[in-house]
Protein backbone atom coordinates (compact mmCIF):
# COMPACT_ATOMS: atom_id res chain seq x y z
CA UNK A 1 0.00 0.00 0.00
CA UNK A 2 1.30 3.45 -0.94
CA UNK A 3 1.52 5.88 1.96
CA UNK A 4 -0.21 9.23 1.53
CA UNK A 5 2.36 11.99 1.25
CA UNK A 6 2.27 15.58 2.46
CA UNK A 7 4.22 17.98 0.27
CA UNK A 8 5.81 21.00 1.93
CA UNK A 9 6.75 23.82 -0.45
CA UNK A 10 9.00 26.75 0.43
CA UNK A 11 8.24 29.53 -2.05
CA UNK A 12 10.78 32.12 -3.14
CA UNK A 13 10.65 34.66 -5.93
CA UNK A 14 12.59 32.44 -8.35
CA UNK A 15 12.24 28.87 -7.07
CA UNK A 16 10.19 26.30 -5.21
CA UNK A 17 11.76 23.85 -2.75
CA UNK A 18 9.59 20.75 -2.28
CA UNK A 19 9.81 18.03 0.38
CA UNK A 20 7.61 14.97 0.84
CA UNK A 21 6.73 13.52 4.25
CA UNK A 22 7.14 10.71 5.23
CA UNK A 23 8.89 9.65 2.02
CA UNK A 24 11.63 12.30 2.56
CA UNK A 25 12.06 12.94 -1.16
CA UNK A 26 13.09 16.48 -2.12
CA UNK A 27 13.26 18.50 -5.33
CA UNK A 28 13.64 22.06 -6.55
CA UNK A 29 11.74 23.78 -9.37
CA UNK A 30 11.61 27.26 -10.86
CA UNK A 31 8.73 29.47 -9.75
CA UNK A 32 7.27 29.88 -13.23
CA UNK A 33 5.06 28.06 -15.69
CA UNK A 34 7.85 25.66 -16.71
CA UNK A 35 8.62 24.85 -13.08
CA UNK A 36 4.93 24.29 -12.31
CA UNK A 37 4.66 21.72 -15.10
CA UNK A 38 7.77 19.91 -13.90
CA UNK A 39 6.57 19.93 -10.29
CA UNK A 40 3.13 18.57 -11.23
CA UNK A 41 4.78 15.75 -13.17
CA UNK A 42 7.10 14.97 -10.21
CA UNK A 43 4.28 14.99 -7.69
CA UNK A 44 2.23 12.77 -9.98
CA UNK A 45 4.55 9.89 -9.12
CA UNK A 46 3.56 10.10 -5.45
CA UNK A 47 0.28 9.79 -3.57
CA UNK A 48 0.18 13.43 -2.46
CA UNK A 49 -2.63 14.10 0.03
CA UNK A 50 -2.07 17.85 0.35
CA UNK A 51 0.41 20.61 -0.46
CA UNK A 52 1.36 22.86 2.46
CA UNK A 53 2.93 26.29 1.88
CA UNK A 54 3.22 29.69 3.52
CA UNK A 55 1.44 32.83 2.37
CA UNK A 56 4.07 34.85 0.51
CA UNK A 57 2.09 37.57 -1.20
CA UNK A 58 2.75 37.88 -4.92
CA UNK A 59 5.15 34.93 -5.00
CA UNK A 60 2.57 32.22 -4.25
CA UNK A 61 -0.41 33.38 -6.33
CA UNK A 62 0.46 31.80 -9.67
CA UNK A 63 1.78 28.68 -7.94
CA UNK A 64 -1.36 27.99 -5.91
CA UNK A 65 -3.66 28.65 -8.88
CA UNK A 66 -1.75 26.20 -11.09
CA UNK A 67 -1.63 23.52 -8.37
CA UNK A 68 -5.37 23.89 -7.78
CA UNK A 69 -6.02 23.49 -11.49
CA UNK A 70 -3.96 20.29 -11.36
CA UNK A 71 -6.31 18.95 -8.67
CA UNK A 72 -4.11 19.15 -5.57
CA UNK A 73 -5.56 19.95 -2.14
CA UNK A 74 -3.89 23.14 -0.86
CA UNK A 75 -3.23 24.25 2.73
CA UNK A 76 -1.90 27.81 3.04
CA UNK A 77 -0.50 28.47 6.52
CA UNK A 78 0.43 31.62 8.39
CA UNK A 79 4.25 32.13 8.32
CA UNK A 80 4.28 33.08 12.02
CA UNK A 81 2.53 29.85 12.98
CA UNK A 82 4.88 27.85 10.78
CA UNK A 83 7.86 29.44 12.52
CA UNK A 84 6.43 28.62 15.96
CA UNK A 85 5.92 25.02 14.85
CA UNK A 86 9.56 24.87 13.72
CA UNK A 87 10.70 26.17 17.10
CA UNK A 88 8.44 23.68 18.90
CA UNK A 89 10.05 20.72 17.12
CA UNK A 90 13.55 22.12 17.64
CA UNK A 91 14.21 23.10 14.03
CA UNK A 92 16.58 25.99 14.69
CA UNK A 93 18.22 26.13 11.26
CA UNK A 94 16.39 28.07 8.57
CA UNK A 95 17.10 27.36 4.91
CA UNK A 96 14.71 26.86 2.02
CA UNK A 97 15.03 23.03 1.98
CA UNK A 98 14.73 22.90 5.79
CA UNK A 99 11.61 25.07 5.68
CA UNK A 100 10.06 22.84 3.01
CA UNK A 101 10.68 19.76 5.19
CA UNK A 102 9.26 21.56 8.22
CA UNK A 103 6.08 22.52 6.31
CA UNK A 104 5.62 18.92 5.14
CA UNK A 105 5.94 17.67 8.70
CA UNK A 106 3.62 20.37 9.99
CA UNK A 107 1.00 19.39 7.43
CA UNK A 108 1.26 15.69 8.29
CA UNK A 109 1.01 16.23 12.05
CA UNK A 110 -1.48 19.11 12.29
CA UNK A 111 -3.64 18.32 9.26
CA UNK A 112 -4.28 22.01 8.37
CA UNK A 113 -7.50 22.94 6.65
CA UNK A 114 -7.35 22.84 2.86
CA UNK A 115 -9.11 25.40 0.70
CA UNK A 116 -9.27 26.39 -2.93
CA UNK A 117 -7.53 29.67 -3.82
CA UNK A 118 -9.73 32.72 -4.20
CA UNK A 119 -10.87 33.68 -7.68
CA UNK A 120 -8.77 36.03 -9.80
CA UNK A 121 -11.56 38.60 -9.47
CA UNK A 122 -11.38 38.52 -5.67
CA UNK A 123 -7.59 38.44 -5.73
CA UNK A 124 -7.57 41.64 -7.82
CA UNK A 125 -9.89 43.30 -5.32
CA UNK A 126 -7.68 42.21 -2.43
CA UNK A 127 -4.65 43.80 -4.09
CA UNK A 128 -6.62 47.03 -4.49
CA UNK A 129 -7.70 46.91 -0.85
CA UNK A 130 -4.12 46.42 0.36
CA UNK A 131 -3.00 49.35 -1.80
CA UNK A 132 -5.84 51.44 -0.37
CA UNK A 133 -4.72 50.78 3.21
CA UNK A 134 -1.17 51.84 2.31
CA UNK A 135 -2.47 55.07 0.77
CA UNK A 136 -4.54 55.82 3.88
CA UNK A 137 -1.33 55.64 5.92
CA UNK A 138 0.41 57.91 3.42
CA UNK A 139 -2.46 60.39 3.60
CA UNK A 140 -2.45 60.53 7.40
CA UNK A 141 1.33 61.00 7.42
CA UNK A 142 1.12 63.77 4.80
CA UNK A 143 -1.63 65.55 6.72
CA UNK A 144 0.40 65.38 9.93
CA UNK A 145 3.47 66.79 8.18
CA UNK A 146 1.41 69.57 6.65
CA UNK A 147 0.37 70.76 10.11
CA UNK A 148 3.93 71.33 11.29
CA UNK A 149 5.42 72.90 8.15
CA UNK A 150 6.41 76.56 8.45
CA UNK A 151 8.17 77.20 5.13
CA UNK A 152 5.96 78.20 2.21
CA UNK A 153 7.65 75.74 -0.16
CA UNK A 154 7.16 72.80 2.18
CA UNK A 155 3.54 73.75 2.86
CA UNK A 156 2.83 73.83 -0.87
CA UNK A 157 4.51 70.46 -1.41
CA UNK A 158 2.54 68.95 1.46
CA UNK A 159 -0.75 70.19 -0.05
CA UNK A 160 0.24 68.78 -3.44
CA UNK A 161 1.11 65.45 -1.86
CA UNK A 162 -2.25 65.30 -0.08
CA UNK A 163 -4.11 66.03 -3.33
CA UNK A 164 -2.08 63.39 -5.16
CA UNK A 165 -2.82 60.70 -2.56
CA UNK A 166 -6.51 61.66 -2.47
CA UNK A 167 -6.68 61.29 -6.24
CA UNK A 168 -5.07 57.86 -6.03
CA UNK A 169 -7.52 56.81 -3.32
CA UNK A 170 -10.46 57.96 -5.44
CA UNK A 171 -9.13 55.93 -8.39
CA UNK A 172 -8.79 52.78 -6.24
CA UNK A 173 -12.26 53.24 -4.75
CA UNK A 174 -13.70 53.54 -8.25
CA UNK A 175 -11.83 50.41 -9.38
CA UNK A 176 -13.17 48.48 -6.38
CA UNK A 177 -16.69 49.73 -7.07
CA UNK A 178 -16.52 48.70 -10.72
CA UNK A 179 -15.35 45.20 -9.84
CA UNK A 180 -18.04 44.83 -7.18
CA UNK A 181 -20.78 45.80 -9.64
CA UNK A 182 -19.58 43.58 -12.50
CA UNK A 183 -20.02 40.41 -10.41
CA UNK A 184 -23.77 39.93 -9.68
CA UNK A 185 -23.19 37.42 -6.87
CA UNK A 186 -20.64 39.66 -5.16
CA UNK A 187 -22.89 42.72 -5.63
CA UNK A 188 -25.82 40.88 -4.01
CA UNK A 189 -23.67 39.98 -0.97
CA UNK A 190 -22.41 43.56 -0.80
CA UNK A 191 -25.96 44.95 -0.74
CA UNK A 192 -26.85 42.61 2.15
CA UNK A 193 -24.02 44.01 4.26
CA UNK A 194 -24.76 47.61 3.28
CA UNK A 195 -28.27 47.16 4.69
CA UNK A 196 -26.77 47.01 8.22
CA UNK A 197 -26.90 50.47 9.87
CA UNK A 198 -23.38 51.76 10.40
CA UNK A 199 -21.76 49.59 7.73
CA UNK A 200 -20.47 51.64 4.81
CA UNK A 201 -19.09 50.61 1.45
CA UNK A 202 -15.45 50.34 2.53
CA UNK A 203 -16.31 48.19 5.57
CA UNK A 204 -18.60 45.92 3.55
CA UNK A 205 -15.96 45.46 0.86
CA UNK A 206 -13.31 44.70 3.48
CA UNK A 207 -15.50 42.03 5.08
CA UNK A 208 -16.22 40.33 1.76
CA UNK A 209 -12.65 40.54 0.45
CA UNK A 210 -10.76 39.69 3.64
CA UNK A 211 -13.25 37.03 4.77
CA UNK A 212 -14.66 35.34 1.66
CA UNK A 213 -15.77 32.46 3.91
CA UNK A 214 -18.36 34.75 5.54
CA UNK A 215 -21.83 33.23 5.29
CA UNK A 216 -20.49 29.67 5.29
CA UNK A 217 -19.17 29.69 8.86
CA UNK A 218 -20.53 28.94 12.30
CA UNK A 219 -20.99 32.21 14.18
CA UNK A 220 -18.26 31.41 16.71
CA UNK A 221 -15.86 30.58 13.88
CA UNK A 222 -16.63 33.89 12.15
CA UNK A 223 -15.85 35.82 15.35
CA UNK A 224 -12.66 33.83 15.89
CA UNK A 225 -11.50 34.35 12.30
CA UNK A 226 -11.86 38.09 12.81
CA UNK A 227 -9.87 37.85 16.05
CA UNK A 228 -12.88 39.00 18.09
CA UNK A 229 -13.51 35.87 20.16
CA UNK A 230 -12.32 36.09 23.80
CA UNK A 231 -9.37 33.77 24.46
CA UNK A 232 -9.34 31.92 27.79
CA UNK A 233 -6.27 32.24 30.02
CA UNK A 234 -6.90 29.83 32.91
CA UNK A 235 -4.60 27.55 34.89
CA UNK A 236 -5.80 25.50 37.83
CA UNK A 237 -7.81 27.77 40.13
CA UNK A 238 -6.42 30.89 38.48
CA UNK A 239 -8.79 32.59 36.07
CA UNK A 240 -7.04 35.03 33.78
CA UNK A 241 -8.51 37.96 31.94
CA UNK A 242 -10.07 37.06 28.59
CA UNK A 243 -8.57 38.92 25.66
CA UNK A 244 -9.05 38.97 21.93
CA UNK A 245 -6.19 38.28 19.54
CA UNK A 246 -5.07 36.49 16.41
CA UNK A 247 -7.39 36.35 13.45
CA UNK A 248 -7.36 38.91 10.69
CA UNK A 249 -6.38 42.25 12.19
CA UNK A 250 -7.46 44.22 9.11
CA UNK A 251 -11.06 43.16 9.81
CA UNK A 252 -10.90 44.43 13.39
CA UNK A 253 -9.62 47.80 12.19
CA UNK A 254 -12.37 47.97 9.57
CA UNK A 255 -15.09 47.25 12.14
CA UNK A 256 -14.08 49.83 14.75
CA UNK A 257 -15.78 52.90 13.25
CA UNK A 258 -18.93 51.01 12.15
CA UNK A 259 -19.26 49.76 15.72
CA UNK A 260 -19.11 53.34 17.02
CA UNK A 261 -21.86 54.32 14.58
CA UNK A 262 -23.94 51.22 15.39
CA UNK A 263 -24.08 51.94 19.13
CA UNK A 264 -25.65 55.30 18.28
CA UNK A 265 -28.09 54.42 15.50
CA UNK A 266 -28.83 50.68 15.76
CA UNK A 267 -31.16 49.93 18.68
CA UNK A 268 -29.95 46.32 19.09
CA UNK A 269 -26.28 47.27 19.26
CA UNK A 270 -27.04 50.31 21.40
CA UNK A 271 -28.85 48.11 23.93
CA UNK A 272 -25.97 45.62 23.95
CA UNK A 273 -23.43 48.39 24.55
CA UNK A 274 -25.47 50.04 27.31
CA UNK A 275 -26.09 46.72 29.08
CA UNK A 276 -22.37 45.95 29.19
CA UNK A 277 -21.30 49.40 30.38
CA UNK A 278 -24.12 49.43 32.95
CA UNK A 279 -22.75 46.14 34.27
CA UNK A 280 -19.42 47.84 34.87
CA UNK A 281 -17.62 46.60 31.77
CA UNK A 282 -15.03 48.97 30.25
CA UNK A 283 -16.22 50.90 27.21
CA UNK A 284 -13.48 49.34 25.07
CA UNK A 285 -14.67 45.84 26.00
CA UNK A 286 -18.28 46.79 25.27
CA UNK A 287 -17.31 48.18 21.86
CA UNK A 288 -15.38 44.98 21.09
CA UNK A 289 -18.52 43.00 21.89
CA UNK A 290 -20.43 45.16 19.41
CA UNK A 291 -17.76 44.53 16.77
CA UNK A 292 -18.13 40.80 17.38
CA UNK A 293 -21.92 41.12 17.10
CA UNK A 294 -21.48 42.95 13.78
CA UNK A 295 -19.38 40.13 12.31
CA UNK A 296 -21.88 37.53 13.47
CA UNK A 297 -24.78 39.54 12.03
CA UNK A 298 -22.98 39.84 8.68
CA UNK A 299 -22.37 36.08 8.72
CA UNK A 300 -26.04 35.36 9.43
CA UNK A 301 -27.34 37.71 6.72
CA UNK A 302 -25.07 36.21 4.08
CA UNK A 303 -25.89 32.66 5.17
CA UNK A 304 -29.63 33.34 5.03
CA UNK A 305 -29.27 35.52 1.90
CA UNK A 306 -31.33 38.40 3.24
CA UNK A 307 -31.04 42.08 4.09
CA UNK A 308 -31.03 43.48 7.61
CA UNK A 309 -34.44 44.33 9.03
CA UNK A 310 -35.14 46.12 12.31
CA UNK A 311 -36.83 44.01 14.95
CA UNK A 312 -40.52 44.84 15.34
CA UNK A 313 -41.25 46.96 18.40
Amino acid sequence: MTLAQTAGVDICKDRLDVHLHPHAASARFSNDAKGFRAMIAWLGGHAVERIVYEATGAYHRAFERRMAEAGFALAKVNPARARKFAEAIGAIAKTDPVDAAMLARMGALLNPRTAAPVSEHLDDMRQLLVARRALIKDLVAAQNRAQIRTLTLLKRQARERIKHVEAQLAAIDEALRERAICDPAFKARLDMLLSIPGVGETTALTLLIEMPELGRLENKCAASLAGLAPIARDSGKWKGERRIGGGRSSLRRALYMPALVAVRWNSDFKAKYKALTAAGKPKKLALTAVMRKLVILANVLLREERHWRPKPA
